[in-house]
């Protein structure tokens, strides 16, 4: 029997720094809550998570500081504004388990993929994350660096 093809995502924006500022923990697949411009503008590819985070309020987890902007055929009063809160949809006992580790560990719940799925539904890669210190960020970059001289010298040599 032949392997089935690995899952077809549209990656419509990710957050590269997220995994130089952070160490990653855990990590969820979580559904947005959209309107139709919304949906629309990020089908054509433009939307931005960089500077976003996601925020325990009233037992609901919410998407904060995303930037998905104006799309420019739906007119000025079927729009959207860019950076309203959005609504994630994830199981409540995982809103738990984020909200606690948020509040109890200190840490953070960063986006680190904005795509859609093989269904063509808007989805969020969300991870529950700890912020790195600058010596962490340092040694991250030597060992980067590192690793490509490394293969640069193996290259050479066979």
């Amino acid at each position: 029997m032949a392997k089935s093809p690995a899952r077809r995502l549209k990656v419509v924006a990710e957050n590269r720094r997220a995994r130089f500022n952070y160490e990653i923990g855990d990590t969820y697949e979580a559904g947005i809550a959209l309107t139709g411009s919304e949906v629309k503008s990020l089908r054509s590819g433009k939307a931005t998570i960089a500077e976003s985070y996601a925020d325990s309020k009233g037992g609901e987890l919410w998407l904060v500081n995303a930037n998905i902007p104006e799309y420019l055929q739906a007119g000025p009063f079927n729009n959207h504004p860019p950076k309203r809160p959005r609504r994630l949809l994830l199981h409540q006992r995982e809103i738990d388990r984020l909200a606690t580790g948020v509040e109890r560990e200190g840490m953070t719940i960063v986006p680190l993929k904005l795509y859609f799925n093989e269904k063509g539904r808007a989805k969020v890669e969300l991870a529950l994350a700890r912020g790195k210190k600058l010596h962490d960020k340092r040694e991250t970059l030597k060992k980067r660096s590192w690793d490509r001289e490394k293969s640069r010298l193996l290259r050479a040599k066979g």
